[in-house]
């Protein structure tokens, strides 16, 4: 409720200032009915309104976001379509973007990307919370959450999640190199995939492609072909090695070369 000659107010849900506007239908109420006495009919209709704005205020209505820039997390509302970050004042975007057509711009949100089957996103660098890809991916996607594919394709881009689901009916193939902290094959994938945790494969699934994870897991009926390297991907073969000691040079007479021989130097 707001005085009608207002001309501006501020939501008090979600803090944003707007134009209040009357609707011009009118509205005629009902006369009371006369076996029910007035005040108790007030008196109802109040406690079914509470009860109403009990119910929508009792439901959780606040998110966390994470900072692009200073990974900083602060708890928004979640009907805001923005907000600025506390700790380094930057703008932080929190709408979710449909793609139902070509689309090439940056997007940097803290919402859902989702990609229809029709839609086709070139853009060079695309950050989100989440996203639905069942379209046309040629861009690279960095997401903080989970990444869920229901795609029949080629996907050139690059892909970085928190953690990557491929769904039955899709059987994608990845140009780049996939790193996610978990993966989980529902359907066909052919690629090469490091992990921080788990690649779990389903039945009826199939991998191929190379994997380095801590871990993988192949239901019966799941199909895995490639290399497996369990373990960090970042040591390197002389950092699983044992250092040995260099063996001491052997000391060859100067008398005992023949004239124009140069000594032979040490194995290392």
């Amino acid at each position: 409720m707001e005085y009608a000659a207002a001309k501006s107010t501020m939501c008090r849900q979600c803090g944003s200032a707007f134009a209040p506007s009357i609707p011009r239908t009118e509205i005629r109420l009902r006369p009371p009915r006369e076996d029910v006495a007035p005040v108790a009919a007030v008196e109802a209709a109040s406690a079914s309104i509470l009860r109403k704005f009990d119910g929508l205020w009792s439901k959780p209505r606040n998110s966390i976001v994470e900072c692009f820039d200073c990974k900083a997390k602060q708890e928004v509302s979640s009907s805001a379509s923005s907000t600025t970050c506390p700790k380094c004042s930057a703008h932080l975007d929190l709408r979710d973007y449909k793609i139902t057509t070509s689309f090439s711009r940056a997007v940097r949100t803290n919402g859902t990307v989702h990609v229809t089957a029709k839609g086709d996103l070139s853009s060079s660098n695309v950050f989100c919370r989440s996203a639905l890809i069942e379209g046309k991916l040629r861009g690279n996607l960095v997401c903080s959450g989970t990444v869920t594919i229901n795609y029949s394709g080629k996907i050139p881009g690059r892909v970085m999640s928190e953690h990557v689901l491929i769904e039955r009916k899709a059987d994608v193939q990845f140009f780049r190199r996939l790193r996610v902290k978990s993966l989980e094959i529902r359907g066909q994938m052919t690629g090469e995939v490091v992990a921080e945790t788990v690649v779990v494969i389903h039945r009826n699934a199939s991998l191929d492609g190379n994997v380095t994870a801590k871990a993988i897991s192949v239901e019966k009926g799941g199909l895995f072909s490639g290399q497996l390297i369990i373990g960090s991907a970042g040591l390197q073969q002389g950092e699983l090695l044992p250092a040995a000691a260099a063996p001491a040079p052997v000391a060859t007479p100067a008398a005992e070369l023949l004239p124009g021989i140069v000594p032979p130097l040490p194995a290392t």
